[in-house]
């Protein structure tokens, strides 16, 4: 077990999610959205994952396929842009 940062850019807060080398990149998603929001009713695909700069197009890859360890970082951010006023 080891913990991951995460960046939930839609609330600015780094979150710290615990994982194993099985836990799978939506389910961290799924954990930090929850933990930076407060929110348990999110609407999963509308955010998607960046780690090491690129987004993760298969979010059922685990932890392990990755390569991430302790204190890895990942980014999650909306799919669509956002305007800016």
């Amino acid at each position: 077990m080891f913990s991951v940062r995460v960046m939930v850019t839609p609330v600015w807060d780094q979150v710290s999610v615990p994982a194993e080398q099985g836990t799978s990149v939506g389910e961290v998603k799924k954990r930090a959205l929850a933990e930076a929001t407060g929110k348990r009713d999110i609407a999963l695909p509308d955010y998607v994952v960046k780690y090491r700069g690129a987004e993760v197009l298969d979010e059922s890859q685990t932890m392990g396929a990755l390569g991430a360890g302790a204190n890895a970082p990942f980014i999650v951010l909306p799919a669509r842009r956002q305007p800016v006023r």
